[in-house]
């Protein structure tokens, strides 16, 4: 009998079985080296006003920056994303997650004016108590799916609605939004993610956010397109629920891999610490290498890069 080996052979070690994907890198945007050991979480409010705060512990900052997280539609509680949150918060930020919604459809005109309320809401019980104390003049919003719609809308009533002007955004395979998006100002940065097997999110409606949000100038708004790679197990997927990180994985709806550490988590990461602190430009804007890397497979092949274009 012929006995075949199909092991594969990597650099020191020997393989059994197909390529495994990137883990999670040890620094840098999208990196585990976080300042912070652990996330505090209070829930205020009721209905479609009510919100979640999160809070870096261990050691716990005086102030930090003020992110706001806008959930995809059905994802009304923090579980689905959870463990994004709790990467942005260990990096020493404070987080605000609007539910906005009470049901799936009803009411949806109102989503973003509810978000807007909550975050109000959150930054007046900030500011009192016992709470790391929110750095309003370093202020960002990211959004999946309605949440992206959701984002746009919150960056364009900022102003008339007393909320800190964002100094990023980042719209992640964006749904319908209600305002007129000419309006975000120019200072605004911002970075549009779409996924090449996202049933859901419409390619045309991501460019008519790239295209339509036309104050900001191309240098500092970039349309990245994430990218499938079934070359090892488990596959990575460019798809709906890439960026859903749930801290219990439930099949089809999200898990943590390469696409949130390489993906979603870095490019966010970087583009607040440019727009904050400007540092890591080079993993945010200008289709550098190190804004398209993905990681490598556990046999050394690199990850199919990610897309980045001014033109899409």
């Amino acid at each position: 009998m012929l006995n075949v080996f199909t092991g594969q052979i990597t650099t020191g070690s020997l393989q059994l079985g197909p390529p495994t994907p990137p883990q999670q890198p040890t620094t840098g945007p999208g990196g585990s080296n976080y300042s912070h050991a652990e996330v505090i979480v209070h829930k205020y409010g009721v209905g479609a006003l009510q919100y979640w705060l999160f809070e870096p512990i261990g050691p716990k900052p005086a102030t930090a920056p003020l992110i706001v997280f806008n959930h995809g539609m059905w994802a009304a509680f923090p579980f689905w994303y959870q463990t994004w949150i709790n990467h942005i918060v260990r990096r020493g930020n404070i987080v605000v997650y609007p539910k906005y919604q009470n049901t799936i459809v009803r009411g949806a005109n109102h989503y973003y004016l509810n978000a807007i309320t909550a975050v109000k809401n959150a930054i007046t019980e900030l500011e009192q108590g016992d709470h790391v104390k929110p750095e309003l003049d370093h202020f960002a919003i990211v959004g999946h799916s309605c949440g992206g719609g959701i984002t746009l809308d919150m960056a364009v009533m900022a102003a008339s609605e007393g909320l800190p002007i964002p100094k990023a955004i980042m719209p992640v395979q964006a749904g319908y939004q209600q305002t007129n998006i000419s309006l975000i100002p120019s200072s605004t940065l911002m970075l549009v993610i779409f996924g090449e097997d996202d049933p859901l999110a419409e390619l045309w409606r991501e460019k008519e956010i790239f295209y339509g949000t036309d104050k900001i100038p191309l240098e500092n708004k970039d349309f990245i397109t994430q990218v499938s790679d079934r070359y090892g197990r488990p596959d990575l997927i460019a798809d709906h629920s890439a960026p859903l990180t749930p801290t219990i994985p439930l099949a089809g709806f999200g898990k943590v891999d390469a696409m949130d550490y390489y993906s979603t988590w870095k490019l966010f990461d970087a583009l607040t610490d440019y727009a904050f602190y400007g540092i890591n430009r080079e993993y945010c804007f200008g289709n550098t290498s190190e804004q398209r890397f993905m990681g490598f497979w556990s046999d050394g092949t690199p990850v199919k890069e990610l897309k980045v274009t001014d033109s899409p």
